[in-house]
């Protein structure tokens, strides 16, 4: 199962890997959530609901730098939990169904892509550390890709 994990700049220098931990995915409820959506946009869907999530992991890590980090990782589907929704979801709710509980550390060599912001986003991303409001103003800003291999160096790189 591809699944979008949020992440900071710190977890970048984790040598296991990344440790359960929510995330998001192209979920049934997703599905119907979006259904004029290819699997294309349903992926950019699940990445940008983690992206907004790894504001609240910068948030706990006061050390990170102010850019959000989004994992793409293949991982079984043994170790994905889907929630099971209390009620549907309707047009209008603040959240998609995308999210999913990862129950076991995430191996680097099961990450196929990290998504960073740039420096340019800081600025929004910082503000949107202390206030709500900021948060779509953050949402602005496009992810870079990063494959895999590049790990080590942004790690090195958003040491900050």
């Amino acid at each position: 199962m591809r699944i979008y994990l949020p992440a900071t700049s710190a977890d970048l220098s984790r040598p296991a890997g990344v440790p359960p931990r929510w995330g998001h995915a192209v979920t049934t409820e997703l599905r119907r959530a979006l259904p004029e959506e290819d699997d294309e946009g349903l992926e950019a869907g699940a990445l940008l609901a983690a992206a907004d999530e790894s504001i609240a992991h910068l948030r706990a890590a006061s050390s990170a730098l102010p850019r959000r980090v989004v994992l793409a990782a293949d991982v079984p589907d043994a170790t994905v939990v889907v929630p099971e929704r209390a009620r549907p979801w309707s047009e209008g709710d603040d959240q998609l169904p995308s999210a999913v509980e990862v129950r076991a550390t995430v191996p680097w060599d099961a990450v196929v892509s990290i998504h960073v912001d740039d420096a340019d986003a800081e600025p929004d991303v910082a503000a949107a550390l202390t206030d709500d409001e900021a948060i779509d103003k953050a949402a602005e800003h496009d992810l870079l890709w990063h494959d895999i291999v590049e790990r080590e160096a942004l790690a090195r790189e958003l040491k900050g």
